[in-house]
């Protein structure tokens, strides 16, 4: 049997109107199985819009929802049948290989946590985001799981960033930078200076020392490793600088002639420049540390972002990155 993703097809903004049709793309795209998990009648209506023949398409019905501002701990205790529960579920009970949702991030989170379990040996799981930078592209965690860290919960980020980075991005050797506000061993706050004692000694780890924030789109580490605070907010404006651009670009657009020839010239490398920073294009972000694949999407995915979350997920699994950051885990 192939992989078998279990998607939340309640999840996000628009909920089935591009979650179905992601799990069609993906499904026919990469070969692969999905159990759309969520409200039957609803899914089956949005099914019936896309041609599925010799797809291998099914349904689970799951009769809550968790809503995108709802508490991720009352989500937890009074929704045991919500489209999240039951997806990770499937994963814990071997049905599903791998489970996607761009709903509630915090309610995906807790009951992935509660559901799955963590790794042995990881006290926090982390969110990884893939970054584009002028040297390719580079890992980004935590960016958002842990507002508040300690130094040992940076060094498990490090040791699970440096996993993935081999396992799924292809790097031999990742060098791995320690975000903070200068270069010196000595700069950033109490986190960071202990932190990076840490990850000076693990021995497992290429450590090239602290990265500034001007550096992260540079390449000059290939995992970059901080608290969820300020991985957030790094992310955050990673995705305000692709859409600042296009509507720079439109505006210079209406500025006369010399402003329209200007822009003009430069729109073919402003489109690949929002390429490189679409979201779309990367799907999801994992969550490193639970017992199973779990994939973070966009509150605002497209089905475009859902069909490549799918395939993230499927990587992750082909490529058996939960096996490999326990034996990483084990040997730090």
């Amino acid at each position: 049997m192939g992989t078998r993703i279990a998607l939340d097809a309640m999840g996000g903004d628009q909920g089935p109107i591009v979650t179905v049709e992601g799990a069609v793309a993906a499904a026919r795209e990469f070969n692969l199985s999905v159990l759309l998990v969520g409200n039957e009648d609803e899914i089956s209506q949005r099914l019936k819009q896309h041609a599925t023949n010799g797809l291998s398409i099914a349904i689970r019905h799951a009769p809550e929802t968790v809503g995108m501002q709802e508490s991720p701990s009352a989500a937890l205790r009074k929704k045991k049948q919500s489209s999240i529960r039951v997806g990770l579920e499937l994963v814990k009970s071997g049905e599903a290989d791998a489970f996607i949702s761009a709903g509630n991030t915090g309610a995906v989170m807790a009951t992935a946590l509660i559901t799955l379990g963590p790794l042995p040996g990881v006290e926090r799981p982390a969110i990884a985001l893939i970054v584009p930078t002028l040297k390719g592209q580079s890992l980004v965690l935590d960016v958002g799981a842990n507002a508040d860290c300690k130094a040992r919960h940076l060094l498990q980020f490090a040791i699970m960033g440096d996993v993935y980075a081999r396992q799924i991005m292809g790097k031999l050797s990742p060098t791995v930078g320690l975000l903070s506000i200068g270069e010196e061993e000595s700069k950033g706050n109490e986190l960071t200076r202990e932190a990076f004692r840490g990850l000076e000694e693990e021995q497992s780890l290429n450590f090239i020392g602290n990265v500034e924030g001007r550096e992260v789109l540079m390449g000059t580490a290939d995992v970059i490793v901080c608290d969820g605070f300020t991985g957030n907010i790094a992310l955050k404006i990673i995705e305000g600088a692709g859409e600042f651009f296009t509507l720079l670009l439109k505006e210079e657009l209406g500025k006369g002639l010399a402003g329209m020839a200007g822009a003009l010239l430069a729109r073919g490398a402003f489109k690949r420049f929002k390429k490189l920073v679409d979201y779309t294009e990367y799907g999801g972000a994992p969550l490193l540390g639970v017992r199973g694949v779990c994939i973070i999407g966009h509150g605002r995915s497209t089905a475009k972002a859902i069909k490549n979350a799918i395939r993230a997920a499927a990587e992750c699994v082909e490529n058996r990155v939960i096996e490999h950051i326990i034996e990483g885990i084990a040997v730090s």
